[in-house]
């Protein structure tokens, strides 16, 4: 082809149009969105601010303290693992880490096992077509009506009569509290599940199926590995949940050994161990090391499933 030809085809080709440039909104515009924003993360941050600065702090006490420590010390951290005596009082802050361990336990297995049973849950209310489904569904978001906290007496009345059968779910045991932990997450755990699975196309479970899979398979296999998002959410949720509660836990747990830390934490600003809020702001704050840890870890999973939706294959 020569060089006329390749200059005819270039001009008899339809022209490209350029999408426009978009311009970047001024200042001036969207000044009261900064504002905004500046001052919802000022409002989120205080007091985060507060117990970093608390925990750092050489005044152990509460009206002592103030955004800017005036004197930075580690004291407070090495409290939390050595016995400590002050005046008259002492508190055995060598508890910490079993309380923090005993946490860290419970809501792992919360988490884990709340998954994996709401999935199931979910599978079934989404793919199967059976009596009572739609009844069901119901009575799970029903439940949810209730909280939990107005449940504790019966909780605690449940558990004690339940340990005259199996031990390992009587009172004082962290069995019995994953138990009841899970039997309130279920609900809306599997609602939220069912809701993700919808949308998940059954051509696919269809597909599997023509290829030989059994429904174990498709389960394992198809569903469960898309719907890696919502479980995610779902784990995230429960942990958080687990390792903050303090109600119930405080009313089945009933030795220091056994405490989770939002009880054990309890102990030093109560009468038992007077009132040290260094040492527990510097426990709070390393217990939230291992809820950002998770949520590093599950970050990507929580994006993709946001993203996914948003680009056309």
């Amino acid at each position: 082809m020569s060089t006329l030809d390749q200059a005819a085809e270039a001009v008899a080709a339809p022209r490209v149009a350029r999408k426009p440039k978009r311009r970047r909104p001024k200042f001036k515009d969207t000044w009261w969105r900064h504002t905004a924003g500046i001052l919802a993360v000022l409002f989120a941050l205080f007091p985060v601010a507060y117990i970093i600065s608390a925990a750092f702090n050489s005044n152990a006490t509460l009206t002592g303290s103030s955004l800017i420590p005036r004197h930075v010390t580690l004291d407070n951290f090495r409290q939390l693992f050595s016995t400590h005596v002050s005046g008259s009082s002492s508190y055995a802050a060598a508890h910490y880490a079993r309380w923090l361990a005993n946490s860290i336990i419970v809501a792992g297995a919360t988490a884990i096992v709340s998954v994996l049973l709401s999935a199931f849950a979910a599978y079934a209310f989404s793919r199967f077509r059976f009596r009572g489904r739609r009844m069901g569904m119901l009575a799970l978001l029903l439940i949810q009506m209730f909280p939990q906290l107005l449940l504790v007496v019966a909780l605690y009345l449940i558990v004690l009569k339940t340990g005259d059968v199996f031990h390992v779910l009587g009172l004082n045991h962290l069995t019995a509290l994953v138990v009841v932990y899970l039997g309130g997450a279920m609900g809306v755990n599997t609602w939220l599940m069912k809701g993700f699975f919808d949308t998940i196309p059954a051509e696919l479970d269809e597909s599997a199926r023509v290829d030989g899979a059994t429904p174990a398979q498709v389960f394992w296999g198809v569903v469960l590995p898309l719907a890696a998002p919502v479980l995610a959410v779902i784990a995230l949720i429960s942990f958080v949940g687990a390792i903050n509660e303090f109600a119930i836990a405080s009313a089945i747990l009933q030795t220091t050994n056994r405490f989770t830390l939002g009880v054990g934490m309890q102990s030093y600003i109560d009468q038992k161990y007077a009132e040290h809020w260094g040492p527990f702001a510097a426990g709070v704050l390393l217990a939230a090391i291992p809820v950002v840890l998770l949520f590093t870890f599950l970050q990507r999973y929580i994006v993709s499933g946001l993203t996914a939706g948003s680009v056309k294959g």
